[in-house]
């Protein structure tokens, strides 16, 4: 973004981008005739036409229920979908394929361990829980507290909204039985040195979580480097479809898990004297599954491993701190979670104008085309530790460009200049 650069590289970066930029047949629409601004790639990202059209491939030639039937359809629809299994195993570069488990999204999840862990927690036992996560990853182990007795403990943010080490350190001489992170704030994109907290939560024998949903899209993830017991992600913030969702698990702990659904597909025998589970992942995937929005996913892997990905991070991680710096140009803005002279922010940059209502802002900034969240992102405790009551996020993509950034800048000028 710094205007003194070649300009034969800055052409070679916008026609790099505009290819990319016209896969995403929802950004080509104007609204009100305004050009769309789409900052909310936090919440849910645009879609690919190679993932649109995966999935009508699908309804159009392949659609039959997985593992249940000898047929032909039964059988393209089964070989696309645990083709997809495999693909993730190699994406987050998983150990084995029977450590990938398909669920909903990052919620069922987490939700999809929490309940599993049931028989392995009791009175008293300490779940330590990131102060930034968002509810997904805070409110199972409420659930699972109270029915096992165990306590619940945040581990606190230092002042720039980043895990306080110090406080993590003593609260981890407790000996926690689990340790429930974000590898990226939703609300804030501040970034966790994931790898390090979970090596100390290991040492105190401690299972670890990562909430990797922010994170995946925008950063290449090695869960056998990590070292985490669960890594969980959702589709369609990674530019997949709604719906779906990967819970990864080392295999010795995704086994300890008891299913949190039961029935079809999950089973190994089934008598009116007593049942018997199958193997992973058969037992953790109750049900048919989300068949279409799996190849989806598929597909939405294949678009990411296509692209120049270290190219693309550093494309996002320039244009993020771009955006950063108009705002604070800008005035009367407050910044949440940054460090300008650290930038660790992945993603997304959480602002509030003055003492303005974010939801004002956010619909004034909608009737000139921009869009981004205002709100308190699921993440309320946060927001409390904050002392707000909610604000504003700007969220990029892979296919968010410099204009983008200076149409969202121009259109807050016009309300600053409204409510202020």
């Amino acid at each position: 973004m710094n205007s003194a650069s070649d300009p034969a590289t800055n052409a070679n970066m916008i026609n790099w981008h505009e290819d990319i930029r016209k896969q995403f047949p929802a950004l080509s629409q104007r609204l009100e005739n305004t050009k769309l601004c789409y900052l909310d790639t936090a919440a849910t990202s645009q879609k690919p036409q190679i993932v649109i059209d995966a999935m009508q491939h699908f309804y159009q030639q392949d659609n039959a229920n997985v593992h249940r039937a000898a047929h032909t359809l039964s059988a393209r629809a089964t070989t696309q979908y645990e083709a997809v299994r495999h693909k993730v195993r190699q994406f987050i570069k998983a150990a084995r394929f029977d450590e990938i488990i398909f669920t909903h999204g990052t919620t069922e999840s987490i939700n999809m361990v929490a309940y599993g862990l049931s028989a392995c927690l009791a009175t008293g036992d300490i779940i330590l829980i990131d102060t930034a996560a968002h509810h997904a990853n805070i409110v199972p182990w409420q659930e699972l507290a109270k029915r096992t007795g165990a306590v619940i403990k945040p581990i606190p943010l230092d002042e720039h909204c980043h895990i306080d080490m110090a406080a993590y350190n003593e609260l981890l001489a407790l000996k926690p039985k689990v340790v429930a992170l974000c590898h990226v704030s939703n609300a804030l994109g501040t970034l966790n040195p994931v790898k390090d907290l979970v090596t100390k939560a290991k040492q105190q024998g401690a299972l670890t979580l990562v909430d990797g949903a922010q994170a995946i899209a925008h950063m290449t993830v090695d869960v056998s480097d990590l070292d985490c017991d669960f890594y969980v992600f959702s589709g369609h913030k990674m530019y997949g479809p709604t719906g779906v969702g990967i819970l990864y698990g080392r295999f010795e702990a995704l086994d300890r898990l008891l299913p949190m659904m039961t029935g079809g597909e999950m089973i190994k025998t089934v008598s009116f004297d007593a049942t018997q589970f199958g193997d992973l992942p058969n037992r953790l995937e109750a049900g048919t599954p989300p068949i279409a929005e799996v190849i989806g996913l598929g597909a939405a892997i294949d678009f990411i491993e296509g692209l120049p990905r270290e190219r693309v991070q550093i494309h996002e991680q320039q244009l993020l701190q771009y955006l950063q710096q108009q705002l604070l140009q800008l005035g009367d803005i407050s910044l949440y979670g940054v460090q300008t002279d650290n930038n660790t922010n992945v993603g997304a940059v959480a602002f509030n104008l003055a003492n303005e209502h974010h939801q004002d802002v956010g619909i004034l900034l909608d009737q000139q085309g921009v869009a981004v969240r205002c709100g308190h992102h699921c993440a309320m405790p946060l927001m409390h530790s904050l002392s707000l009551q909610g604000c504003c996020r700007a969220s990029i993509g892979v296919y968010t460009h410099q204009g983008d950034i200076d149409q969202f800048i121009a259109a807050l000028k016009e309300v600053k200049a409204l409510l202020l």
